[in-house]
């Protein structure tokens, strides 16, 4: 069973001496003062809220880190170690959120990396091993600073490290100040402006792993630059599917983890991926991308199921919240939840295995391939600037063709299916347009927001199909149970009258999409 906590921390270095010291026993004797009176930490009481620092004492900390042989976990900031000493023993998983901030996921002591940790580094070790890399020992000297009335706002260490990797060591001492559940950051700004008073300074190194790899030399390789390497069309593309990529990766933990937004964002990543080997067709070989959109849309197909309930139980939970008691008839609450449960049971394990299959590995495998090696076509050497407006305004016409065939339909089955197509082309416009943006700037910037607006109306038209159809299924299993079917009827009819203004504000919202001279700046 693996426990998370959110870790909040700064660290800090002490100034490095300006000379050796002298030798013999008074030299040793003075050297050891001198390091002493270097390390002394400055009176933190009366700083920001904190009303006193009481010791804790001193514990022995004997860590090995583990990684692949090429780093991928300290290449991407994360830390996987098997700690003893201290009260919190056992595997640690710690994820960067953002800089100085933490998520550690711990498991107990055992003797190798437990599965639940494992899952989560999956996405970026796929099938290399993961190997003790570096050992620290630490003595860690630790307090707690209180506030006036006695509680904890955070936890001061003094570390005293020595690595050890192969036959390479190296040791120095930091200092740590991590904050207690719900106490403001603003804590540590005040503590890093006492410190620096006082000489200390902020750390470089982003973790004692990252600083022990570099000072027994093995420093995390380098992520690739995420830029464009030049301005042909493209380095511009690929920039944008390494960034789409990175955020498959980055999410796949995520949705482990069943973290808010996370099945959302993954899928997004997956569905940009797939729209822009459609769009930038010019510049990579459609015989290579084809298969991995193929592979793509099977993932976020596996993804979807549990995504796409989540979304409907949300949008029918606020229809309940929005009708009055005297509306709602029956245990409706009731009914949703148990219509939910059954529908959710099998989905969100029917999302986990697809990533722990061999499959989903395959595909990220393909497009780290892709991305090392491009299959480029005579397009990409062209400049951005002449192929990436071509591409942005051949995908808005087809969502302009898409839009008026849906519009000529009479009301009904056959236009929201229409308008489901229209959807996804405007999605694609969407996309195609933001991927251009670091290219081309404000114009596909504008164009993006513009066409957004439409993909939301769409949106919400379809949600209102897919919920009509939950509701009246709804209805059904309530009267079949011998309740009342009342209040899934009038959210039904609710739905049916919101979808019938989507569709009548749709020519004024495509209107404006559409205006030429949004598409002119790019049309040169």
């Amino acid at each position: 069973m693996a426990d998370t906590k959110r870790e909040i921390e700064r660290k800090f270095e002490f100034p490095e001496p300006d000379g050796a010291g002298g030798t013999g026993k008074a030299g040793k004797s003075g050297k050891k003062a001198s390091k002493a009176a270097r390390h002394a930490l400055p009176d933190l009481a009366g700083t920001a809220g904190i009303a006193a620092v009481r010791d804790e004492g001193t514990v022995d900390l004997d860590a090995v880190y583990y990684d692949t042989r090429d780093q991928r976990l300290a290449a991407d900031g994360l830390t996987l170690r098997r700690r003893t000493g201290g009260g919190d023993a056992g595997w640690h998983l710690k994820l960067p959120v953002s800089p100085g901030v933490r998520d550690e996921v711990s498991a107990p002591l055992g003797d190798s990396v437990p599965p639940a940790l494992a899952a989560l580094v999956r996405s970026r070790v796929r099938g290399a091993a993961l190997e003790p890399q570096v050992r620290l020992r630490s003595s860690r000297k630790v307090s707690h600073l209180l506030d006036a009335d006695g509680a904890v706002l955070a936890e001061l260490s003094t570390d005293t490290v020595r690595a050890e990797r192969e036959e390479a060591a190296a040791a120095w001492t930091e200092v740590e100040v991590e904050l207690a559940d719900g106490v403001d950051p603003a804590l540590l700004d005040a503590v890093e402006k006492r410190f620096g008073k006082a000489g200390l300074r902020v750390s470089d190194a982003p973790s004692k792993v990252a600083r022990a790899l570099d000072e027994t030399g093995a420093p995390p390789p380098a992520r690739p630059e995420p830029a464009p390497d030049d301005d042909s069309a493209g380095a511009y593309v690929l920039s944008y599917l390494r960034e789409q990529l990175d955020a498959v990766i980055a999410q796949d933990p995520a949705v482990r983890r069943n973290l808010p937004d996370s099945v959302h964002q993954l899928r997004v990543a997956t569905r940009r991926t797939r729209s822009a080997f459609k769009t930038y067709r010019e510049v990579l070989d459609r015989d290579v991308t084809d298969p991995l959109g193929d592979e793509l849309r099977w993932l976020a197909a596996e993804l979807g199921v549990d995504r796409d309930q989540e979304v409907l139980l949300e949008r029918l939970q606020t229809r309940l919240g929005e009708l009055p008691r005297t509306l709602l008839l029956g245990p409706v609450r009731g009914r949703l939840r148990v219509w939910n449960n059954a529908r959710r049971s099998g989905s969100r394990r029917r999302a986990l295995a697809a990533l722990d299959s061999k499959r989903y590995l395959t595909l990220l495998d393909s497009l780290d391939a892709l991305l090392a090696d491009p299959p480029l076509l005579e397009g990409a050497a062209r400049p951005a600037e002449d192929v990436l407006p071509q591409a942005v305004i051949h995908d808005h016409g087809r969502l302009a063709k898409r839009i008026g065939a849906a519009l000529d339909l009479e009301p009904g089955h056959e236009r929201d299916l229409a308008l489901h197509e229209a959807r996804k082309a405007a999605k694609r416009s969407r996309y195609a347009a933001e991927a251009a943006v670091p290219a081309l700037g404000k114009p596909a910037k504008r164009l993006a927001k513009a066409v957004k607006k439409v993909q939301t109306l769409l949106g919400d038209h379809q949600d209102s199909v897919v919920a009509r159809e939950a509701l009246l299924g709804l209805g059904v299993q309530a009267a079949a149970a011998g309740e009342s079917a009342f209040t899934w009827g009038v959210l039904h009819a609710r739905e049916e009258a919101l979808a019938d203004r989507r569709e009548r504000e749709l020519p004024d919202v495509w209107e404006k999409a559409s205006d030429p001279a949004r598409r002119a700046p790019l049309a040169g």
